[in-house]
């Protein structure tokens, strides 16, 4: 899906704002939006920071890894350890919750979000 021409693109930090296998917050309007950078695979991500588990915004200091054999990105809250996909953002365990997902592109050491 080409989201270039049908997304408002923002500024939301620069690369050195995120750590090395890491994440990190911002805020657009009412939304906080967790940032991830996959630096072991060279990958960026970003999702809602809110976990639907227990209502807390707090995806962004979660742990980033692999999941299973197709190795797909992953963060867990870390408080309850609930993972989600950072690629579709569905829940990776039983439960039935899942997480918003945003475009991200990196370019000239800054990071955008696609916000709607």
């Amino acid at each position: 899906m080409d989201t270039t021409l049908t997304t408002n693109w923002i500024l939301a930090c620069y690369v050195d704002d995120v750590p090395d296998n890491g994440g990190s917050c911002i805020k657009h309007g009412d939304e906080q939006i967790a940032i991830f950078n996959f630096s072991r695979r060279g990958e960026w991500y970003a999702t809602q920071n809110l976990c639907p588990h227990k209502q807390q915004m707090a995806l962004s200091r979660g742990m980033i890894g692999s999941a299973g054999d197709s190795c797909e990105p992953k963060v867990a809250c870390p408080f309850h350890k609930k993972t989600f996909s950072l690629l579709t953002g569905e829940c990776l365990g039983e439960d039935d919750m899942a997480i918003k997902t945003y475009p991200i592109k990196v370019e000239n050491g800054k990071v955008f979000i696609g916000v709607d």
